[in-house]
């Protein structure tokens, strides 16, 4: 299916084929992608209007959290305005004509290598990491070599030339990556729109019973949070910054105690971004929603 191109742009980190140029491409066909060296060059594109939006890795389920975004967002002036979840699978990607027989090395991401610790095992194949997924596959198509292969996106093997001679190549099948997307301005969500979540940041004094006091306004009003991630702040151990996704509104009543009491005995609170979740969440669950046949997009409207 082809789409009208606009003249839109969404940046990501990485190179062209990575899985987040693919999360780009599916979140908003016909946008054209930017592909940045750093979380921080995405940002930038993004703040100087380069770009529109950014697409940025936030949590992996596997390797957990990606660094960074914790102190990249809040000083960027940049709005979360969306999620989504990407589903990570590898492909076997190797120069035309070349058979599975053929290969001996494989070059990708080491934290892709060590998602595919049974194909190396199996086919007795040598492990090269490289610098990123997509830019395994760009190699491997530059240096023409039958035994050498790449483990990337199918994507990067259409803009590469390769073929796939395996595909989910990936030792756990529920590999999946979720982002956040940014925007220069807020767009928030009507308060009441169903299935909303919150993202903030905020510190604590590294005093007994602190995040006890913080959270307990969360706990009192029945409300969900998603992620807390905590990280220690200027290189001194006196006080932690948290990030916490929380379902629900500010505006609204339950969620609006809570922040309140989070500030009392919190500081330098903020919110960086309110926005509708992605269907994915519900899939995880197994819970009904009208959603189910949704596509991606709907994780972000525009």
């Amino acid at each position: 299916m082809t789409h009208a191109m606009t003249d839109k742009i969404i940046a990501f980190q990485g190179a062209l084929g990575a899985y987040s140029d693919l999360a780009c491409r599916t979140v908003k066909p016909g946008w054209r992608t930017l592909p940045c060296k750093t979380f921080a060059g995405a940002i930038e594109a993004v703040h100087t209007g380069r770009a529109d939006l950014a697409m940025l890795a936030c949590e992996n389920s596997l390797a957990g959290r990606v660094p960074d975004i914790h102190t990249l967002l809040p000083a960027s002036g940049l709005h979360i305005v969306g999620e989504y979840f990407q589903r990570i699978e590898h492909c076997l990607l190797g120069v035309p004509g070349a058979r599975l027989e053929d290969i001996k090395r494989v070059h990708t991401h080491p934290v892709a290598m060590g998602q595919i610790c049974n194909l190396l095992r199996e086919r007795g194949l040598t492990p090269v990491t490289e610098f990123d997924t997509a830019g395994a596959a760009e190699l491997v198509a530059l240096w023409g070599k039958k035994e050498e292969a790449a483990v990337a996106s199918e994507l990067a093997a259409e803009l590469n030339g390769l073929e796939i001679l395996l595909k989910n190549v990936e030792d756990a099948k529920h590999n999946t990556t979720r982002f956040y997307i940014a925007s220069r301005t807020a767009e928030r969500p009507a308060c009441g729109t169903p299935h909303v979540m919150t993202t903030l940041i905020f510190n604590v004094k590294n005093i007994p019973g602190a995040l006890y006091k913080v959270l307990g306004g969360f706990a009192t009003n029945g409300l969900n949070m998603t992620r807390l991630e905590s990280y220690m702040t200027g290189g001194s151990f006196a006080a932690t910054r948290f990030l916490m996704d929380v379902e629900g509104h500010p505006e609204e009543d339950r969620l609006g105690k809570a922040l309140s009491e989070l500030e009392f005995f919190a500081e330098n609170a903020e919110i960086l971004g309110v926005y509708t979740q992605s269907p994915f969440r519900r899939h995880m669950t197994g819970a009904p929603s009208e959603d189910q046949t949704s596509g991606p997009a709907d994780a972000i409207s525009g």
